[in-house]
């Protein structure tokens, strides 16, 4: 058995919030001007994951949208950054999952920007559970790269084998797997169940992340 785990890193879209409507509605607001069809909250979910800037990006080439990314991006964020929490949930059992974790460490690691993913938490009253934030421009890489796990391990001053990573996506699972930690995958967010296989282990709620937790102690 490797050390009893000291640090919890989680994902925040998909992991802890649901957040697919607010996104849809900001990108559907970007899009307005093109003629376009309006996104789904489905279409959206199956695009998110990789950061907005890649999102539109892949839209303007699908699309043939003649306009530049960054100019869609500032209009995505402008209307995001005013309605980040007008339809966004906290997953069930989320907050009280949250509750009985108070002697571990906590950490969120999102390829949101950071500044969004913290006016995020704390709209939704999230942020007091965390020691640590890190969004999509903390460090020089996002997920899957390992350096925001690094990053967060390094900050806490925690070792690889007292960590374990929690997300609904095969980032979260590639970036705890590069920076040596252990890996949990939800299957109640935004990613297929099978491209979350490679986990060291599976979760269908986050209350079932206490059986996890027992296993590795």
């Amino acid at each position: 058995m490797g050390m009893p785990v000291k640090l919890i890193i989680f994902d925040l879209d998909g992991t802890l919030i649901d957040s697919s409507i607010d996104i849809a509605n900001a990108i559907n607001y970007a899009l307005g001007p093109y003629s376009v069809p309006m996104l789904t909250v489905q279409e959206v979910i199956s695009l998110v994951g990789e950061g907005i800037s890649s999102l539109i990006g892949k839209l303007i080439g699908k699309e043939g949208i003649n306009a530049d990314t960054d100019f869609l991006v500032g209009q995505f964020l402008n209307y995001y950054s005013a309605h980040l929490t007008d339809n966004t949930t906290i997953y069930p059992g989320v907050r009280e999952m949250l509750d009985q974790l108070r002697g571990y460490n906590k950490a969120v690691i999102s390829n949101k920007r950071e500044s969004l993913s913290v006016k995020i938490l704390e709209q939704l009253g999230l942020s007091g559970y965390m020691d640590i934030i890190v969004g999509s421009d903390t460090v020089k890489e996002r997920k899957p790269s390992p350096l925001p796990v690094c990053h967060v391990l390094s900050a806490l001053g925690i070792l690889p084998d007292s960590a374990i990573i929690v997300g609904d996506s095969n980032y979260d699972i590639e970036a705890g797997k590069s920076a040596g930690i252990k890996t949990v995958a939800v299957t109640y967010g935004y990613r297929p169940l099978e491209l979350l296989q490679a986990a060291d282990f599976i979760i269908n709620s986050m209350p079932e992340l206490t059986d996890v937790l027992r296993r590795l102690s």
